[in-house]
This record gives C-alpha cells, sequence and structure tokens, in this order.
C-alpha cells in the first residue's frame, strides 16, 4: 500500500477519483455528442432520438447490477474492482470511438437503419459505463472509512470528474463535438486503465460499522432508509435526464427563429456552453462548499437544500430562460442540486450499508437512475414530442425536483457520520 493511501492524503483522493473521472468524461461525451450527432448528422426526430437513449439505460439495470454483485464477490489481478474498471474503460473507449462512424459502420454491415447501429452503439457505450461506474463508486468506499473520510472521497470525486467534465464542454463550444469525442477515446482509457494499479484494495471488506449486531440492525432501520433514498433521487434524475436529453429541442425552438434558424454548430455551440457552466458549478462546490456545510447540518440537509435550489433553477428556466444570457445564467443556480447529486447520495448511501455488499447496493442504487431514465425515454419523450410549447421541458424537470426534495426531508441523517463530522467540525479528536 503506497504511504499517500496510508494517511489519506489529497494526491489519494485525486488517484481514487480518476477511474471515475473516465466515466464521467465519456458520461460528458455522450451528453454533449449523442443527440447532437443523431440531430443533426444522422437526421433522427426527438423520439428516435429518446428510444437510443433509452437503450444504454435498459442495460444499465442489468450490468450495474450483476457487476455489483460479482464484485463483491470476485478476486482478480489484484482486486475485486480493478477487473471491471479496466474492461468497462476499455469498451467504453471503442464506443465513442464508433459514435462518428455510425453511418460507415451500418454501411460495412451492409445495414439500411442508422437507427438500429446507433441504438447498439449507444447501448454498448453505456453498458461499458455503466460497467465501471459501479467499481468506481465503490472503491471509494471500499478502502475509506465511514464518515468525514468517506464524504471527502466523493466530493474529491466530483471535484474531479467535474473538472474533466467542464473540459468536455469547453472543447465542445470552443473546438466541435468531433474533436471531443476523439481527445475522449484517450482520456477514458488512461484515467481508466492507469490508477487501479496505484490503488490497494482490501481483501476483506468490513461489516456496517458501530453495530453490535450489522446484519440485524441493518435490516430493521435501515432497509427503510435505502427504500427512501432510491425513490427522491430517482425523481431527481427524471428532471435531470429530461435536461440532458431534450435540451436542445428547446434550443431550437426558444433561441432561433422562423427567419434565423440556429446552425448545427451554433447548436452545439449552445449545449456545450450551458453544460459547461452546470459542470463548474458542479466540480467547484462539492469539495469547497457542500462537504463543509454537511460537516455542519449533515450530509441529508445539505443535500435536500440543493435539490430545492435546483427545482427553483428549472422554474427560472420556464419563466424567463428564452434567451441565452438568461438561460445560462440560470444553469448556474441548477448546477447547485447538480453538484450534490452526482457527490451526496453516495456518501450518504453508503454509511447505511455494509461494505461487504457495496457493489450490490450500488447496483441498486443504480435502478434510481436508470428506471427514470426509460421514462424520460419512453414517456417524456412522446409528451414533449407532441407538445408546442418545448417548455415543457423545463416544466417536467421542475417538478421531479420539487418532489424530490419533499421526499429528501424524509431521508434520516446517519447518526455515526453525523456524529463525527459534529465532532470534527468543532475541533475534537
Amino acid at each position: 500500500m503506497l504511504d499517500i493511501q496510508k494517511k489519506l492524503t489529497n494526491s489519494f483522493f485525486i488517484i481514487l477519483s480518476l477511474p471515475a473521472t473516465a466515466m464521467g468524461f465519456a458520461l460528458s461525451v455522450q451528453i454533449s455528442a449523442l443527440s447532437w450527432i443523431l440531430s443533426t448528422k444522422y437526421q433522427l426526430d426527438i423520439e428516435s432520438i429518446g428510444y437510443v437513449w433509452a437503450s444504454g439505460p435498459l442495460a444499465g439495470i442489468i450490468g450495474q447490477l450483476i457487476i455489483g454483485v460479482i464484485s463483491d464477490k470476485v478476486w482478480l489481478w489484484g482486486g475485486r474492482r480493478k477487473p471491471f474498471i479496466l474492461l468497462g474503460g476499455i469498451l467504453a473507449s471503442l464506443m465513442l470511438l464508433a459514435l462518428p462512424n455510425i453511418d460507415v459502420i451500418s454501411q460495412t454491415l451492409g445495414l439500411s437503419s442508422i437507427l438500429w447501429v446507433a441504438i447498439i452503439v449507444a447501448l454498448t457505450l453505456d453498458l461499458a459505463i455503466n460497467v465501471s461506474f459501479n467499481p468506481t463508486r465503490s472503491i471509494i468506499a471500499d478502502v475509506t472509512p465511514q464518515g468525514e473520510a468517506r464524504t471527502k472521497g466523493y466530493t474529491w470525486m466530483q471535484t474531479i470528474s467535474g473538472m474533466f467534465g467542464v473540459l468536455a464542454y469547453g472543447i465542445s463550444v470552443l473546438f466541435d463535438n468531433y474533436i471531443l469525442i476523439y481527445l475522449g477515446v484517450f482520456l477514458v482509457l488512461i484515467f481508466s486503465f492507469v490508477p487501479p494499479f496505484f490503488i490497494k484494495e482490501p481483501t476483506v471488506l468490513g461489516r456496517l460499522e458501530g453495530s453490535a449486531n450489522p446484519k440485524e440492525e441493518k435490516t430493521k432501520n435501515y432497509l427503510k432508509d435505502l427504500l427512501q433514498i432510491y425513490v427522491a433521487h430517482a425523481f431527481t434524475w427524471l428532471g435531470i435526464q429530461t435536461m440532458f436529453v431534450f435540451a436542445f429541442a428547446y434550443f431550437k425552438q426558444k433561441m432561433g427563429s422562423a427567419d434565423n434558424m440556429l446552425t448545427d454548430n451554433q447548436l452545439g455551440q449552445m449545449i456545450g456552453i450551458s453544460f459547461a457552466i452546470l459542470n463548474t458549478v458542479g466540480f467547484i462546490l462539492p469539495s469547497i462548499v457542500l462537504e463543509p456545510v454537511s460537516r455542519r447540518i449533515g450530509s441529508v440537509r445539505t443535500h435536500t437544500l440543493a435539490i430545492a435550489v435546483m427545482a427553483i433553477g428549472y422554474l427560472g428556466i420556464v419563466f424567463f430562460g428564452n434567451t441565452p444570457i438568461l438561460f445560462y445564467s440560470l444553469m448556474t443556480v441548477v448546477g447547485v442540486g447538480w453538484a450534490a447529486t452526482v457527490s451526496l447520495p453516495f456518501a450518504i448511501m453508503t454509511e447505511k450499508i455494509d461494505k461487504e455488499k457495496m457493489g450490490f447496493f450500488m447496483g441498486i442504487f443504480n435502478l434510481s437512475v436508470v428506471i427514470p431514465q426509460l421514462i424520460v425515454s419512453f414517456v417524456f419523450g412522446k409528451i414533449i414530442e407532441n407538445s408546442a410549447d418545448k417548455n415543457i421541458i423545463f416544466i417536467i424537470s421542475a417538478a421531479s425536483l420539487a418532489i424530490s426534495a419533499l421526499l429528501w426531508l424524509f431521508v434520516k441523517e446517519n447518526k455515526i457520520a453525523a456524529t463525527e463530522q459534529r465532532i470534527t467540525s468543532s475541533g475534537g479528536h
């Protein structure tokens, strides 16, 4: 074990964050480029694009849960999470490389429908991301003690991952999505393949800390809490995924006009700028703001407030987001909730479960992401396609986040973590 891991130094948290950063970067490329390239290069309509986005979550339902269970039990190449991080990174890189070449692949295979090739590529890409996301997040809980250190691990994960997410959207704006895609191929491969060899995984995972009978304690008190977390998180993702998939349709209607339609490059730039702003707030806030606030008032309360702010941001877009400047300004407000969503729920959830089943519960937790993604694609896609006013996109988002904030109010703070946070913030040892 490296000395930086023993001492839990900031440099170790950076290395620990890079595998998740690889998958986050792949996801950023997917968000920035997938709808854009399907709409502009391959001329797919909104409903068809929704179907392409649905293919990934379908794979994720199976992928994250199965990989989570297996990674809890297997030991290969010096780790239980390492094999899946490596394989997922390689596969994600290959599918990013395939993304701008869907038409070439279709012609090579002699297929007349680009849609089916797009679905296969998107499905495989999302499956690869899902295969790796579970282990990249689980490994943070595996190698950090419960409480402040674990919260720090996940907030650092989002800081590093979010910073590269901003880089992704910045490249999309300053250059184009094709350069972004090919850079993603390289970064995803390096960040997923190198860091695992510098992280020593424990051969035995511990049970839930602070309980004389962990299994009984967890069963009686924590399963209800976990269900509340999953449902609250699901409503968060209903709103966020609606924005990710259909923001391009909002821009087309609200930012262009009959006489001055947005060009493909302008549309791509607006998407890139919007998500760059979102991720800038998303990577700045976790370690600088959310972690210190969590030490004082608890992770659950901090997350609840951030989700409420996000709902307000979406509502602001509905009423005032019809110009680029106002839209971008309101995306900074939305970014507060995004910063919390991609960091705090993992810390909150992992405080309530046994380390020896971390992968399994991470897989279950993923259902609160992929099921909303399917609802967005199969249900909301039709609603948005048939709606004359694309404001419906952010009305759905605002309502979903408001419900999520309300549900988070009923999630209990972990007593062990809260006690440790209070002691730390007051200077105790």
